[in-house]
C-alpha cells in the first residue's frame, strides 16, 4: 500500500464522523417538531435551542472535513 492510497483511507475514515452529524441532526429536527406539536406556545423558545444544537452539531462535521483535508493535503 502506498502513501497516497493510505492517505484516502485516513481521510474516508475521518469521515465516518459524518454518520453521527446526520443522526443528530435528525434527532434534533425531529425533537423539535415533537415538541411543537405538543406545545405550540413553546415554540419561540425550543426553536432557538434547536437552532444552537443545529450550529454545534454542524461544527462538528466541519471539523471531520478539516481533518480529512490536513490528512489528504499534508
Amino acid at each position: 500500500m502506498d502513501v497516497a492510497s493510505a492517505k484516502m483511507i485516513g481521510a474516508g475514515i475521518a469521515m465516518i464522523a459524518l454518520a453521527g452529524v446526520g443522526i443528530g441532526m435528525g434527532t434534533i429536527f425531529g425533537s423539535l417538531v415533537t415538541s411543537v406539536a405538543r406545545n405550540p406556545a413553546a415554540r419561540d423558545r425550543v426553536f432557538g435551542l434547536a437552532i444552537l444544537g443545529f450550529a454545534l452539531t454542524e461544527a462538528v462535521a466541519l471539523y471531520a472535513l478539516v481533518i480529512a483535508f490536513i490528512i489528504l493535503f499534508v
